[in-house]
């Protein structure tokens, strides 16, 4: 495997900039998930990364090669696309070992590394089969067994799980996980899920209208979300916001609500800014994650508009400066619409961001 590094890399359609001058390091075995909404520039840079796309300015370096100007197929990248791609002529032993066929391996060794792949993978008794007699789920492993047994510096992964059904899915994540612990591979994977991100990466790369947002361990960018964007963008429910303008003791809303300031925070009295609260922070007495009582935590009673039902936890919709806050309730009871509950907002996991600029304020 190999060190993938991107410097100032740059596409333009036209002009429409669709990667603007972005940087980022893949260490050699690290797993990196690119996040972002359709059209923010993920696909593109992995594209650009293959050599799909012609990159209009900067550097791709794979190990100590800049890859500019190579083929795709003089890169010794694998990719594994959302479409599987796969030959329907061929048997799924043929399609596995066709890129070694055609670089001109040997049988013998083309033979042992498909038995190899399949044996990883577990689709050994599939090696006779056609495309067209596979699952969506055997498909996929196909598709990754092919792009195993090139034994690449990258792997590549463009969205691979988005046709399959949620417990597919799910499935698939754990086995593609158990794949790199094994492999130890270095990998980009592009999906619109931030579930996969958060499963599977060592580092998650959000990005937005061609620019990274963010870079971290799934861990700092749903804690410590650099933006008010990365907040929004991670996490399910969505990260709770309202505007608010701060006081001398500590936020105050448009309708009149105040709330102490969030610890860690020191911002300067009449600033406006976007304070954050995530579901997991908004929950009914006694049915939160959180310890109760705590110096940060502030009790209100407030009247549930909306539950949801999801077995083991309810959402709970509540008003809360004018907006529709979203509130966790665990170990959960019937609620009623109406019903005025005694809810427990715990501020020491609290955000706020900048009005302006939308960048968090955190030590600021």
């Amino acid at each position: 495997m190999a060190t993938l590094t991107l410097s100032q890399l740059d596409k333009n359609y036209g002009a429409f900039h669709a990667v603007k001058g972005i940087d980022l390091d893949v260490a050699d075995g690290e797993f990196v998930a690119l996040v972002g909404p359709s059209g923010c520039g993920k696909s593109t840079t992995l594209r650009m990364i293959a050599g799909l796309e012609d990159i209009t300015g900067g550097d791709i370096r794979i190990g100590d090669r800049v890859v500019n100007d190579l083929a795709p197929r003089a890169r010794n990248i694998s990719m594994v696309f959302q479409s599987y791609a796969l030959y329907p002529h061929m048997t799924v032993g043929e399609n596995m070992g066709f890129t070694l066929k055609i670089a001109g391996r040997d049988k013998a060794e083309i033979d042992a590394a498909v038995a190899e792949a399949a044996r990883a993978l577990e689709i050994t008794q599939l090696l006779d089969r056609r495309p067209a007699q596979l699952s969506g789920g055997q498909r996929q492993r196909v598709a990754m067994g092919r792009a195993i047994v090139r034994d690449p510096d990258v792997f590549l992964f463009d969205e691979p799980l988005s046709n399959l059904d949620a417990k597919l899915r799910g499935q698939m994540r754990t086995e593609i996980k158990q794949l790199h612990a094994r492999l130890k591979a270095t990998v980009v994977y592009v999906t619109h899920d931030q579930v996969e991100a958060m499963t599977l990466a060592d580092r998650i790369v959000i990005m937005k209208d061609g620019n990274i947002e963010q870079v971290g361990t799934p861990d700092e960018v749903f804690n410590q979300p650099a933006s008010q964007f990365v907040a929004g963008f991670i996490g399910s429910p969505p990260m709770n916001m309202a505007d608010a303008v701060t006081t001398a003791t500590g936020l105050r809303f448009a309708n009149g609500l105040e709330l102490p300031m969030p610890p860690g925070f020191n911002v300067a009295e009449g600033r406006k800014v976007v304070f954050g609260l995530r579901p997991d922070d908004l929950y009914p007495e006694g049915h939160g994650i959180h310890s109760e009582g705590g110096h940060a935590v502030t009790t209100m009673d407030l009247t549930v508009d909306l539950s949801e039902p999801l077995g083991n936890e309810t959402l709970l919709f509540v008003d809360l400066a004018d907006k529709r806050f979203t509130g966790r309730m665990l170990n959960p009871r019937r609620v009623t619409p109406g019903e005025v509950m005694t809810f427990h907002l715990d501020l020491s996991n609290a955000h706020l961001f900048d009005a302006d600029s939308g960048l968090s304020l955190r030590g600021a």
